[in-house]
């Protein structure tokens, strides 16, 4: 087997091996050289004490081996064997069972010192940052990864066939691996490199990446670096279509990411070929590819090789160390992902030469090229025989030397995971938030806005404000006192010049006052003196006079309101006695209705208060023959019960003159 490392596995693992089978393997190093053998898992049926199922390791090869030792049964193998000689022989012997995985382990020289298996994953190990060596052979179908590069892997993976996924060891070569361990991130992507496929997985505690030499950029196939006229094939596809227009195939359009027809070959067989000039010697590490990228076109290439040249006239295939084949790289699977391959170790080259094998319908692909500039994380340079180009059965022999290429090179931290995990926790925590106050912002200013239409659609354009509206103050006065009973609806106030423009018959029904503030008036007319402790209030800036009975008559002059003032708090409980001279009107002038609420002497029908010429103070009661006094019902006042007079309610319409009173 390898002159390095390897891994060894019993047949049909990990499901049961077969009955009554006997491998054996020879494993040889070069000479000086010391072997170590590592056990990733051991799970043989041990019914006979191995007796006829068993794994055994021997000292050397052939007749002259030496036993070191014999397992059987199920058990965890942390301790590692060594061999006294650069030869050591596997012999795996199992009998009739039942049950039982066999065995998985790997090797490699004494002076790996930090050799793992296979099957060891990232999560096993706890420090934030290490260095294994990983054994060739552990492209396995049974291996696990998920995730890709740069973004890292999940802890779940294993760290062999993930580093075979990023391209920093080879699956023939092994090779050391340096770890760095960060924060898991919720999503880990799918991708196909290198012939292994990562999966998707879901949220991790952690993830991992591996340190490289830093040289995977693009060379300028899909920047546009490279010219269209360093862009070459052996032929491309050019047809008219329906519609009288020309397509055109060509060598150009094989850029990466580019939009549009992709490069694709007139003919059909291995003889076709897509050739980059870099314009300068490169150190090429790897090659991405697609294919037509246009569903109506299914085509890609599925296997292809790769050939280099320094001059573009000398070619040699690329090929792994310790082998005499030209390597043949995995395409594409479908017509749109894109597919990378690395090249361990490294080509130095000018050219490059891209010549599919194989393919879906026709040849068709979209090509870009990783690398560096010469000088940025050098390795040694492979030695090749030129070669021209025809198809793998006539590949030449190129010679390799393994001492040069396992030479591993110059690690450097170039790692971005770490601040693309800080990057993608920091957006985690700021993308709901700011989703959260947008959403606020947006239902407050609906809100206001539907608040201030309904506002505006209930009070109206031209309505004053609610809280003014005559509706709103009757619901208060339910809880305020009141001072009639009688009034339930809210009075109309006229100014002055409104009265005197009202006809005669109108005013009656028309004019009140305000009963929340006043007491209704018991006089119309002008309003003479009124003498201290008089519930009227005068009208001010208005010299008292002589009052005209019917002021309808006279429309030059204005008629005034008299309301009545509050009762100061140290007053009477009653309001003044009003005295009227009645002298001059005989009685029965005036009628009353059946509604009134005034109380006479005898058959004698009292007049109206707004029927007084004349107003005395309190002073002049004791010459007044009659008294009016503003008291309750039912309560008797400071006079008689003959001579009591009721209040007239508020509310009721005073009867207007039918002739002048004489003066």
């Amino acid at each position: 087997m390898g002159s390095e490392s390897g891994t060894l596995t019993s047949k049909n693992y990990p499901q049961t091996y077969p009955n009554s089978t006997v491998c054996e393997w020879e494993i040889r190093v070069k000479p000086g050289k010391r072997i170590r053998l590592r056990f990733g898992d051991f799970d043989i049926e041990d019914f006979d004490s191995c007796h006829f199922s068993y794994l055994r390791v021997y000292n050397g090869i052939g007749s002259s081996r030496t036993e070191i030792v014999k397992y059987c049964g199920l058990a965890v193998w942390e301790t590692m064997i060594e061999s006294n000689s650069n030869e050591v022989t596997v012999q795996f012997m199992s009998g009739i069972h039942t049950s039982g995985r066999g065995f998985l382990l790997s090797y490699s020289t004494m002076d790996k010192s930090d050799l793992i298996t296979c099957l060891e994953k990232a999560s096993r190990f706890s420090e934030p940052e290490y260095s294994k060596y990983c054994p060739a052979g552990c492209l396995m179908p049974f291996g696990e990864v998920s995730g890709t590069m740069p973004h890292g892997y999940r802890d779940s993976s294993s760290l062999c066939m993930a580093g075979v996924h990023a391209g920093v060891v080879s699956n023939v070569l092994g090779g050391e691996i340096s770890v760095v361990i960060s924060k898991g991130i919720p999503y880990y992507e799918s991708s196909l490199a290198n012939n292994v496929t990562s999966k998707v997985g879901p949220l991790s505690a952690s993830l991992f990446t591996f340190k490289t030499s830093g040289c995977y950029g693009t060379l300028g196939m899909e920047s546009g670096v490279i010219p269209d006229s360093q862009i070459t094939s052996s032929s491309f596809l050019e047809w008219t279509d329906n519609a009288g227009n020309n397509n055109v195939w060509s060598a150009k359009n094989a850029r990466l990411k580019k939009a549009g027809h992709p490069w694709a070959a007139s003919l059909t067989d291995e003889h076709q070929w897509l050739q980059i000039d870099l314009n300068k010697e490169k150190k090429i590490t790897g090659i991405v590819t697609a294919g037509s990228s246009l569903a109506q076109y299914y085509f890609y290439v599925a296997e292809y090789r790769v050939l280099h040249s320094s001059d573009g006239q000398k070619w040699a295939a690329f090929r792994e160390p310790g082998t005499d084949q030209d390597k043949i790289f995995q395409g594409n699977t479908n017509y749109y992902q894109e597919v990378r391959n690395n090249f361990i170790p490294p080509i130095m080259a000018r050219f490059i030469k891209i010549n599919p094998l194989r393919w879906h319908q026709k040849i068709a692909m979209k090509v870009e090229l990783l690398g560096c500039q010469l000088g940025v994380g050098r390795a040694p340079k492979l030695s090749a025989t030129s070669t021209p180009v025809k198809p793998q059965t006539q590949s030449p022999e190129y010679p390799l030397q393994i001492d040069e290429t396992t030479f591993p090179a110059e690690i450097r931290n170039t790692t971005v995971t770490p601040n693309i995990i800080k990057d993608v926790t920091l957006a985690a925590v700021l993308v709901p938030v700011l989703v959260m106050v947008l959403t606020s912002l947006i239902l407050i200013l609906v809100c206001a806005w539907h608040w201030r239409n309904r506002k505006k659609k209930s009070e109206g354009t031209y309505e004053p404000p609610y809280w003014d509206r005559a509706g709103w103050w009757k619901g208060m006065k339910h809880f305020l006192p009141s001072k009639s009973v009688d009034h339930e609806e809210t009075p109309v106030r006229y100014s002055s010049c409104e009265v005197s423009r009202l006809r005669p018959r109108d005013v009656a029904a028309m004019l009140q006052t305000d009963s929340a503030e006043y007491a209704q008036p018991l006089v119309g007319g002008l309003v003479p003196t009124l003498h201290q402790r008089s519930t009227f209030k005068p009208e001010e800036g208005k010299e008292a006079g002589y009052a005209d009975l019917d002021p309808y008559n006279s429309p030059e002059q204005e008629v005034y309101h008299a309301y009545a003032e509050p009762l100061p708090t140290n007053g009477p409980e009653y309001a003044t006695p009003i005295i009227m001279d009645m002298s001059n009107h005989p009685a029965g002038s005036l009628g009353i209705s059946s509604a009134s609420t005034f109380k006479t002497t005898g058959s004698q029908t009292p007049a109206l208060a707004g029927t007084y010429n004349k107003v005395l103070g309190r002073t002049d009661s004791s010459s007044s023959t009659q008294a009016l006094y503003d008291t309750p019902k039912g309560t008797q006042g400071p006079g008689s019960t003959e001579e009591i007079v009721y209040r007239v309610p508020q509310g009721v319409p005073l009867p207007t003159r039918h002739k002048d009173m004489p003066s």
